[in-house]
């Protein structure tokens, strides 16, 4: 019963993070990752309660151990983070989706994997759907014009994320399907993923179809004997034509966006892999400047989501990173692994990257022990999946975001659950018990904080110009842009008396912020 719930929490949780978002336009990016962050941290805790009721005892294999020193190192670096509510955050995100990581490897273990893996692949093509049809012309407040067609992401690039992840495991749903119209319905998903891929114009997505293809093309050539008849490779050549196709048409067809170039998409071909202008120059600059910022603070970083807290001290004035209000651009660098590696040191990056390591290598080896076929294009679709996220996450915000947390390791667990590792280490139950207390209040704490940061957005967005901001600070206290925005409310009408608390506030949240220190002085 437990693995039953367990696998319908993750199908329901990962389908409904990608659709979910609020139409409060006052909140461009946190409107769409708070409410996914919610789905997540909500289906982490059912989840955390479901394994805590069912274990006694707790196996850990060496990936178990090195996304949980991963774990612990991020929190102690929270402790010394100078912004305390991002490093929460940003910290709560981890736990959450390693605890999806353990419960969806727990279901597979217990045989059964393909619900998982056809909720991945909905999923993804959800997303994709979502993200033509505002391209397409269907407007709704729940889209942002910045950025488009960004659907329920608000982000374009991070449709494109989304797609390429999800791609493996809809390729997998659809060669394995055990009916004609799986496979057929399979193939239409792909190509509407192939022409969101096309729209998005994320290059980061482009090079890592690209390496997937290159990387796994070996492979899935060794794989062959495995596969069952004829079916698999003309299901495989059919849905290749059919992203190809889904592709050209997105080109051809007339949509509502609006381009700054007369060839966007071939434009944003030639600039795949330019780091001399534009775009990636600026990324290349805001690496190095990252990279100062975490050699000095090599052990434990600046802190979990701190990277805007601290960058602005380590970036010239003309940073293109830099906004005209003396703040960063986005909360996060282009990065997941520069934000790591600065914000929680180099131990628990070379972590993360040693079991996204360990389980490629473990999927490409020992294929005649598993029981079928299926499983076998199961550990292809599982190395597919690392190749994309490190891909991507190598360019973009990946890894930092509840969504693509949610689907990365809901397929990662499901699809590395299938064959029991070759080691693995008795934890004692003392041992168990800390830690099953340790993570059931953090996915506690983690799910009221996201929950309030929704009904802080909804009293903003529904409330008085002042009444809603103060509502809103109210329930989170922890918010720079609202404690911000009501100091600079109250302090216009010369109520400084008002303004000052909220003003220190946001100081203490980022104390390098111009416009909080400025409010401040004022009030002084």
């Amino acid at each position: 019963m437990s693995d039953r719930l367990i696998r319908l929490v993750v199908e329901v949780g990962v389908i409904t993070a990608m659709i979910i978002a609020l139409p409060y336009k006052l909140f461009e990016l946190d409107r769409y990752f708070v409410p996914k962050e919610l789905v997540l941290h909500a289906a982490a805790l059912i989840i955390a309660i479901l394994l805590i009721v069912r274990r006694r005892s707790l196996t850990f294999d060496i990936v178990d151990g090195l996304i949980a020193f991963f774990l612990l190192w991020s929190v102690a670096s929270a402790l010394f983070a100078t912004n305390h509510w991002v490093a929460q955050r940003s910290v709560a995100i981890s736990v959450s989706g390693a605890i999806i990581f353990w419960g969806s490897r727990a279901v597979a273990r217990a045989g059964t994997y393909r619900p998982i893996l056809v909720a991945a692949a909905i999923a993804t093509v959800c997303t994709a759907a979502l993200c033509l049809a505002q391209a397409y012309g269907l407007d709704t407040d729940y889209f942002s014009t910045n950025r488009a067609p960004g659907g329920t992401f608000g982000n374009r690039n991070f449709v494109a994320h989304i797609a390429v992840i999800g791609l493996p495991s809809l390729v997998w749903c659809t060669v394995t399907a055990r009916r004609p119209v799986g496979a057929l319905l399979g193939s239409l998903g792909a190509a509407l993923v192939g022409a969101a891929l096309v729209l998005s114009r994320s290059r980061a997505a482009w090079l890592a179809v690209a390496a997937s293809i290159v990387i796994l093309l070996i492979p899935m050539i060794a794989s062959r004997k495995y596969w069952r008849g004829g079916l698999v490779g003309g299901r495989f050549a059919r849905l290749c034509l059919a992203a190809a196709i889904g592709g050209m048409v997105a080109i051809v067809m007339p949509n509502s966006l609006n381009w700054n170039s007369d060839s966007p998409y071939l434009d944003s071909a030639r600039g795949m892999v330019d780091y001399k202008k534009g775009s990636g120059r600026g990324r290349v600059a805001q690496y190095t400047n990252s990279l100062r910022m975490a050699i000095s603070n090599p052990v434990f970083g600046v802190g979990p989501g701190n990277w805007p807290v601290r960058y602005v001290r380590f970036a010239p004035s003309n940073d293109r990173s830099l906004a005209d209000d003396g703040m960063t651009a986005n909360p996060w660098p282009s990065s997941d692994w520069v934000a790591f590696i600065s914000e929680r040191g180099f131990l628990p990056t070379i972590a993360l990257l040693a079991a996204f390591a360990v389980l490629f290598f473990r999927a490409l080896r020992r294929w005649g022990e598993l029981a079928n076929p299926d499983a076998v294009l199961a550990q292809c679709a599982l190395a597919g999946t690392i190749v994309a996220t490190m891909v991507v996450s190598a360019f973009d915000a990946v890894l930092l975001l509840g969504a693509p947390v949610f689907l990365v390791w809901a397929v990662l667990g499901t699809t590395s659950g299938i064959r029991p590792p070759p080691r693995v280490l008795n934890v004692p139950s003392s041992a168990l018990g800390v830690a099953s207390i340790a993570l059931l209040l953090m996915t506690i704490i983690s799910t009221a904080r996201s929950a309030a940061q929704t009904i802080s957005m909804t009293l903003v967005g529904r409330g008085g110009m002042t009444a809603g901001w103060v509502n809103g600070a109210t329930w989170d206290p922890g918010s720079y842009r609202i404690n911000l925005r009501v100091a600079e409310l109250y302090s216009r009408r010369g109520r400084c008396s008002v303004a000052r608390p909220y003003a220190r506030r946001a100081v203490s949240l980022f104390p390098n912020s111009p416009q909080a220190k400025r409010i401040a002085r004022s009030c002084e």
